[in-house]
């Protein structure tokens, strides 16, 4: 399937995966704490789903994670 995301972004889902997980989440419970769907967790994994800065706030949140320091992370990719 061809992708529209940069490499960037797709490191950007790749951590939001790495924070559920790490965080001991499956998609459902994530799902659950955002109070939607499992497919919208599903969805924005796999790219098939764009994330707006608000909707990243709302997951870092839910993840129990600074959004500050997810940023960085982020941003350190982009270097």
């Amino acid at each position: 399937m061809k992708t529209i995301h940069t490499a960037a972004y797709q490191r950007f889902l790749l951590l939001l995966v790495k924070a559920r997980k790490e965080a001991g989440l499956t998609q459902q419970e994530l799902s659950e704490r955002l109070g939607r769907p499992q497919s919208y967790v599903s969805k924005f994994e796999r790219g098939e789903r764009r994330l707006d800065v608000i909707e990243f706030l709302e997951i870092a949140r839910s993840l129990g994670g600074d959004p500050h320091k997810m940023l960085e992370e982020i941003g350190s990719v982009l270097d």
